[in-house]
């Protein structure tokens, strides 16, 4: 159960028993995200005792806690003093965020849905291409699958709907789009989003210490390759991709 308690953002509401769910908006925005991912990481640096959990989803900060160590009045209190040091829809990101350069094929056998997606789109493939290889785009969440990120925003020509049926399955390291967002698949799955590209990236890694990949924050670069690359990738490590720091 979720209980609004206050109607402005930043909004907290009890969700739980053990939880509460702090909104920066009740639609996806820069802004929004921006500030959900900047206060989770304030909260993780206060490291308040009896915190047990700390998450974000597009527009939210999610806190689960102990309250037989943190009770509801004091957590209520740690959130509401931390929300009023700052502007978090102007925050200041993480600075040990990675920037990601993943190597993709756009279009051909491998990504069937370029074409429609692009004409949706009002664009050229040619054009649809350039565009997303030219916009560098954020982990905004990761949701739906392990490690699977969800990444935006693109720009306005790309606010495209979803299929209205279901692609029976993508397999990993497939790149689909939607409604401004592009989601890069963790697993083989069916999916409403179009199939515009095809990585060699392995984003969930169980046998890892730390299975996933990208993290919330990071920001991304899908850069065109040949389809005939897509092989020699699957052999690399982490499949061509690389990073650098964020400063």
């Amino acid at each position: 159960m979720i209980c609004e308690v206050r109607s402005e953002f930043p909004m907290i509401r009890q969700a739980g028993f053990d939880g509460l769910l702090v909104s920066f908006g009740d639609k996806l925005s820069e802004p929004a995200n921006r500030a959900a991912l900047a206060f989770r990481h304030a909260v993780e640096q206060a490291d308040w005792q009896g915190l047990e959990e700390c998450s974000t989803s597009l527009v939210s900060t999610y806190l689960r806690f102990d309250p037989s160590a943190l009770s509801h009045e004091h957590i209520r209190t740690h959130v509401n003093t931390l929300l009023k040091q700052r502007d978090w829809f102007l925050a200041t990101l993480d600075s040990n965020r990675k920037l990601w350069r993943i190597p993709t094929v756009f279009g051909t056998s491998q990504a069937p849905q370029l074409g429609e997606a692009a004409a949706i789109a009002g664009l050229s493939e040619s054009q649809a291409i350039d565009t997303i290889a030219n916009t560098q785009v954020r982990v905004q969440t990761i949701g739906f699958a392990p490690g699977q990120p969800y990444l935006g925003e693109l720009p306005e020509a790309w606010n495209i709907p979803r299929q209205t049926e279901l692609t029976p399955k993508v397999p990993i390291g497939a790149l689909t789009v939607a409604i401004r967002q592009l989601v890069l698949f963790s697993v083989s799955t069916p999916t409403g989003w179009r199939h515009i590209g095809q990585t060699a990236f392995r984003l969930f890694r169980p046998e890892s210490p730390e299975p996933f990949l990208l993290r919330p924050g990071d920001e991304v670069v899908f850069f065109p390759v040949e389809l005939e690359r897509l092989d020699t990738l699957q052999q690399c490590v982490d499949g061509g991709a690389s990073f650098t720091r964020i400063r």
